[in-house]
């Protein structure tokens, strides 16, 4: 029997993934979490075999809570489920220390599928994350080593400004200020040289950070 430690902010979401991964007789969902530090405690106390992480979380995201988790247990096997395309955070995701990357639109016989591959100590990725790896690790593209030079979260904020997103919802969704939003936004507009929101739009969109 496979033990799940299931990671998502949304109840409904959890409720609908849980379900979906208790299809498969040999899988069961052990705990639950509502939040990055939330899945980190749990991920103590239960001891699961696999963990299945969403990226955007609140107090702390998927990829900080990959690492947390992690550093506790350099042996943790580490799924991520996210609304996120592949060609976004698959990379950082396997850096941070996950196992597989697959999105929330995948078939329920590949959710089960990535599920017992990451118990099995094996990589799992689809087709599109496979190609998005390979992609981004011959650099494919102008902006890529510019965009390897942000962080994560500044990965983040980016991608959330340009589908429009105000500074004060960032702000709620990430669980800090308004200010901390403010600051990634600087910093990542001096990182790639651009000048404000549009030019952030068009860097994101001609990088397919975001979809169109």
């Amino acid at each position: 029997m496979i033990k799940v430690l299931l990671a998502d902010d949304h109840s409904l979401v959890r409720t609908g993934i849980k379900g979906i991964l208790e299809r498969s007789p040999d899988i069961r969902v052990v705990a639950e979490a509502s939040d990055g530090q939330e899945a980190v405690e749990q991920y103590k106390a239960a001891h699961p075999d696999v963990v299945v992480l969403d990226i955007s979380m609140p107090s702390m995201d998927g990829l900080e809570t990959t690492k947390s988790i992690r550093e506790g247990d350099p042996q943790a096997r580490i799924l991520i489920l996210t609304m996120y395309p592949e060609r976004q955070y698959a990379v950082r995701a396997l850096k941070a220390g996950a196992l597989g990357y697959i999105t929330k639109g995948t078939s329920t016989a590949e959710l089960h599928n990535a599920v017992r591959s990451v118990a099995a100590r094996k990589r799992f990725l689809s087709e599109e994350g496979i190609d998005a790896v390979t992609t981004r690790l011959l650099a494919g593209g102008p902006g890529a080593s510019l965009i390897e030079n942000l962080s994560d979260r500044e990965l983040q904020v980016l991608c959330m400004i340009a589908r429009g997103r105000r500074i004060i919802e960032i702000a709620d969704e990430l669980s800090v200020g308004a200010k901390t939003v403010e600051t990634y936004r600087g910093r990542l507009l001096r990182k790639l040289g651009l000048r404000n929101n549009a030019d952030i739009c068009r860097f994101a969109y001609d990088n397919a950070l975001v979809e169109d």
